[in-house]
C-alpha cells in the first residue's frame, strides 16, 4: 500500500463537477492499493498517517500530529505505477477494483477519512500547507 500524504489547509474532491467531500486544515492522501496488500496493511497505515508528526507546534517545529484536524482520501491506483523498464507505467501492481476498495474503504474507516468515490474519475482540488509532503509505503 502506497501512500502520498500532503499536509492541506483545504482540499476537495469532485466528480462531473459535483462536489463529493472537502476539508479544511488536514490532511489529502492518495491512496494506492498494491497487489498482496491486507486489511492488516490498511489498519497500519492508517494509524501511521494518523501519528504523522508533521504539523507545526507552538515553536514552529513539525512536531506534531494530526489531532482534531480532517483526513480526505482519494483511491490513486497509478500510484502502484512502475516505470522501471520504460516511459509508460504498468500497472500490474495495483490491486484489482474488487480487492482494492474494500481495503480503501477499510484504510478511510480507520483514519477516519472523509472519501472520494472510489473508481471514479476525481478532480481533486487542494492548497498545500508548506508544501508538505510525505510519501509512505506499507
Amino acid at each position: 500500500m502506497r501512500a502520498l500524504v500532503q499536509r492541506v489547509t483545504r482540499a476537495s474532491v469532485s466528480v462531473e463537477a459535483l462536489q463529493i467531500a472537502s476539508i479544511g486544515p488536514g490532511l489529502l492522501v492518495l491512496l494506492g492499493v498494491a497487489r498482496g496488500d491486507s486489511e492488516e496493511v490498511a489498519e497500519r497505515l492508517a494509524v501511521k498517517v494518523r501519528a504523522l508528526r508533521i504539523f507545526e507546534d507552538a515553536q514552529g517545529r513539525m512536531n506534531e500530529a494530526l489531532g482534531e484536524r480532517e483526513v480526505l482520501c482519494v483511491s490513486q491506483f497509478t500510484l502502484c505505477g512502475d516505470t522501471a523498464r520504460g516511459n509508460r507505467p504498468s500497472f500490474a501492481g495495483a490491486a484489482p477494483g474488487e480487492l482494492a476498495r474494500p481495503l480503501w474503504e477499510r484504510f478511510c474507516a480507520s483514519a477516519g477519512a472523509k472519501r472520494g468515490v472510489f473508481g471514479a474519475r476525481m478532480a481533486v482540488e487542494l492548497v498545500n500547507d508548506g508544501p508538505v509532503t510525505v510519501l509512505l509505503e506499507l
